[in-house]
């Protein structure tokens, strides 16, 4: 609020420039935007309130299950490790989600006349308002209720609980602020992008954690990392309570110094960024950031030097700056990494794993070779007008799947290795990389015929928007008509596997290897030869696919 906003005929407020003075002044701020944005719509209205209403009851249930948990031998352990887990959150949740926060950019205030020390005790009370700090605070009383006993363990609590919140809160405003221009700029937006799948793989390590937690007896599995973490602040907190409540209070307090410690620590690191970000110029604006640019420009270095010249190592170097830059083919492609390789991994460290199921990382890497002109969006209009023939098409779709095979080929072969030595299983490596490269081969084939027959856009609007309107057919044409041509076209690999398998006849699994690699080179040959005449072709409807949405 200022003197603009102050009524008619009304003395002019004072200026708040105080510490105190700032507070309500940003807590009115934080709560003025969370108004506004419910009145944008009644769906973020219901969303907002349906948010509320789950995080209060899931609340409610974990602090009635600490509190069940009370007196059981081995509540320490669990409550330590979750507030571990917790902080882990709040450290990583503003790298992926800062948009949802306005008040997590505090580039936005840098033109007020603002000190950093007042400024950071008003965003961090102002940061207390909301359903995580309310969530975080119902864990924390929980787990204290939980390992506290007698006079002690009660003192130690009260201040344990809300210390816990406080150090979750000023670690990720440290952790926001010290990151500000990242999560401001393209890279921050990829950040956004891959964060469901960073939440997906933590949620397969978290069930992995659940299963190995069952089979290895209960609770008491988490001890000896507990009694590590203990001194982890929040943890640390946490802990002070437990170990005040058996009587050992030098132990307690060396704990909740520690996380005082820390969080003064916090505090700092977050006033020094912040002084950092209203002072420092912005480095996009430095004139010393030209020449670097230039010279970059003026002449091919690292892996574009090492490409084949002509319109092959263009095309080349065009797909792979697509995987490193366009937030969308960035997050497919990780997510195909990750999960080639998380599937086989997680399933051989949990004794029931094969080597074949290596194949899956072929089969994720080989999607990206669909719709690969659907990839360029608008901007494949430009591509259009070099390609007049079929040998230009050819040449355009064989550079592109080189460039797939840049990342694929050695990444296959490194997740089956992998996979077999967590196995055991060396014998059938042989023929599980031929199959892999086979199954590689049928899918890029299959992709490059697919593209210039079934092409549709990818919109941009949205991060989770794959498809344009009225494009899903085409879309669902597209791949999984492909993938299932690739399966037919890989049969024969598959079945000479399968018999040697079977019959044990391992000794003859070798010759797969090379034998896959040049059945799938076969295969990728034959489809980049019958896609070329068909994209040249049919370049209008092409371009008229890619440019919707």
């Amino acid at each position: 609020m200022s003197v603009l906003d102050a009524p008619a005929g009304a003395a002019p407020a004072r200026p708040a420039t105080g510490r105190t003075a700032l507070v309500p002044v940003f807590v009115r701020l934080k709560l003025a935007l969370l108004r506004n944005g419910l009145r944008q719509s009644a769906g973020r209205r219901a969303a907002y309130i349906t948010s509320i209403v789950f995080a209060a009851l899931f609340g409610a249930s974990q602090v009635l299950g600490l509190i069940l948990l009370r007196g059981n031998a081995h509540v320490a352990s669990v409550v330590v490790l979750m507030a571990v887990v917790l902080a882990v959150a709040w450290a990583v949740m503003p790298l992926f989600f800062a948009a949802g926060d306005e008040t997590l950019d505090p580039s936005r205030l840098v033109m007020l006349p603002l000190r950093p020390r007042p400024l950071i005790t008003a965003l961090l009370v102002a940061s207390l308002v909301g359903i995580g700090p309310l969530f975080t605070l119902c864990l924390a009383v929980g787990s204290v209720i939980a390992v506290a006993h007698g006079a002690a363990g009660a003192a130690f609590a009260v201040i344990a609980a809300p210390l816990t919140l406080l150090l979750c809160v000023t670690l990720a405003r440290a952790v926001a602020t010290a990151n500000t221009r990242l999560l401001t700029s393209r890279k921050g937006r990829d950040l956004a992008v891959l964060s469901g799948l960073v939440i997906a793989v933590g949620f397969q390590f978290v069930n992995f954690g659940m299963q190995r937690l069952g089979e290895a007896g209960g609770l008491s599995a988490l001890t000896p990392a507990a009694d590590v973490v203990r001194w982890v602040p929040p943890a640390s907190a946490i802990g002070s309570v437990d170990a005040a409540s058996r009587g050992h209070y030098g132990e307690a307090a060396a704990q909740l110094l520690l996380s005082l410690a820390a969080l003064a620590l916090l505090l700092w690191l977050w006033q020094r960024s912040l002084a950092k970000l209203m002072t420092a110029p912005d480095g996009s604006t430095l004139a010393a950031a030209a020449p670097t640019r230039e010279k970059a420009g003026r002449n091919g270095s690292g892996l574009a030097a090492l490409l084949p010249a002509g319109r092959t190592g263009t095309v080349m170097e065009r797909s792979l700056r697509y995987i490193a830059r366009d937030p969308k083919t960035k997050a497919s492609w990780v997510t195909a990494l990750a999960v080639g390789l998380i599937v086989p991994v997680v399933n051989a460290m949990q004794g029931h794993g094969s080597v074949y199921f290596a194949c899956l990382a072929a089969g994720m890497l080989g999607v990206q070779m669909y719709n690969q002109f659907g990839q360029d969006t608008s901007a494949f209009w430009m591509v259009a007008l070099t390609i007049s023939t079929a040998r230009d098409a050819y040449v355009e779709l064989r550079a592109r799947a080189l460039a797939l095979l840049l990342v694929t080929l050695p990444y296959t072969a490194v997740v089956t290795v992998v996979t077999a030595a967590m196995v055991g299983d060396w014998v059938a490596l042989p023929g599980a990389l031929g199959l892999s490269f086979a199954l590689l081969g049928g899918m890029l084939a299959t992709g490059a015929v697919a593209s210039a027959l079934f092409p549709y856009s990818i919109p941009q609007d949205g991060a989770f928007k794959n498809v344009a309107p009225g494009q899903a057919g085409l879309a669902w044409i597209s791949i999984f008509g492909g993938m299932l041509s690739a399966g037919v076209l890989s049969a024969p690999v598959i079945a000479t596997t399968v018999w040697l398998s079977v019959t044990d006849r391992h000794e003859w699994l070798w010759p797969l290897l090379p034998g896959g690699l040049v059945y799938g080179a076969l295969l990728v040959w034959a489809g980049l030869r019958i896609a070329a005449p068909r994209a040249a072709n049919r370049l209008p409807e092409i371009l008229t696919a890619v440019s919707k949405g």
